[in-house]
């Protein structure tokens, strides 16, 4: 079927260096396996190295040969970031694709290293810096790519500007999540139309894995209840990710998820995000509001 696409599809990868947040389990590890196995050199960033040191011997069993090398990265810590992304710009002559997978969902309150209610902090603060510290290297390579991961969740986003880390009201561990992945949506579309007009821009997609069974669910019992009925297997949720990665048609702005009922399962295809996700204005508000938190200001591209 023409909606099939699956990583077949996928063409070689050789002298392309791919970068992956959360790289060492669920969909971030099983996309530095498919990638690894297509050639391409693996930037496994990850807050656990002896983890990540595992991962790669555990890839390097099916694919040998695989280009894989590991970096520290607590998207907990713009310091971290700050020091990562240092490494990535002296390290590595290009960047390809940056595949901002890392996540956490429904865990407990907690403040990130800078103070920002953590899901938000890592979900989004940790990639929106991380992101404009890697323009540089993402802007002179050709045709690079940047995937940020969403999730059906961004439905239930709407966020509170007014209380933005969850100081003066109760708090809501799913709705925090929920604001979190809106606002990798924001990000995604916005930085599409503020590089609209620049023949530089890497090109930016979006994706989210549907239903699909990983760590990331650890902390919400409900999900581990219903996983064995609605969830798919990593081989799977992966697909939306690989293809916005991949996919050779896509244009800026494209979302990808799964194609089975409300987007829980299935091979990847085009899907539409929520029309609040697609409102300009508080896009922007939490564009001014990331670079002033994070005091990471994107270049401006001509």
């Amino acid at each position: 079927m023409k909606n099939q696409w699956d990583s077949q599809h996928i063409p070689d990868q050789t002298g392309k260096v791919i970068l992956i947040t959360g790289a060492t389990s669920g969909l971030g590890k099983e996309a530095a396996s498919v990638l690894a196995g297509k050639h391409a050199t693996i930037i496994l960033a990850a807050r656990d190295l002896a983890k990540a040191r595992a991962v790669v011997q555990e890839i390097r069993q099916t694919t040998p040969d695989a280009r894989l090398h590991v970096h520290a990265l607590d998207l907990n810590s713009l310091q971290s970031v700050q020091h990562f992304a240092g490494e990535v710009l002296r390290t590595y002559p290009r960047l390809d694709v940056l595949i901002n997978n890392a996540g956490i969902m429904a865990c407990p309150y907690a403040k990130t290293e800078d103070g920002f209610e953590v899901q938000m902090g890592v979900n989004h603060l940790g990639h929106f810096a991380l992101t404009g510290l890697l323009m540089p290297l993402l802007t002179t390579t050709p045709q690079s790519r940047i995937v940020a991961t969403s999730s059906i969740a961004h439905q239930q986003g709407k966020i509170n500007f007014e209380d933005f880390h969850w100081e003066k009201r109760p708090y809501n561990t799913m709705q925090a999540y929920s604001d979190s992945k809106i606002a990798n949506l924001y990000f995604a579309y916005e930085l599409t139309r503020r590089l609209k007009s620049s023949p530089k821009a890497p090109l930016i997609t979006a994706a989210h894995p549907g239903w699909t069974s990983t760590e990331l669910q650890r902390h919400s019992r409900l999900a581990r209840v219903l996983n064995p009925v609605f969830s798919q297997p990593l081989s799977m949720g992966v697909l939306p990710t690989l293809r916005a990665a991949c996919e050779a048609q896509a244009q800026p702005g494209t979302y990808f998820g799964p194609s089975g009922f409300m987007e829980m399962r299935g091979y990847p295809v085009v899907v539409s995000s929520n029309a609040l996700s697609h409102q300009e204005t508080p896009a922007r508000r939490l564009w001014e509001l990331s670079e002033t938190l994070t005091q990471v200001v994107y270049p401006v591209l001509s």
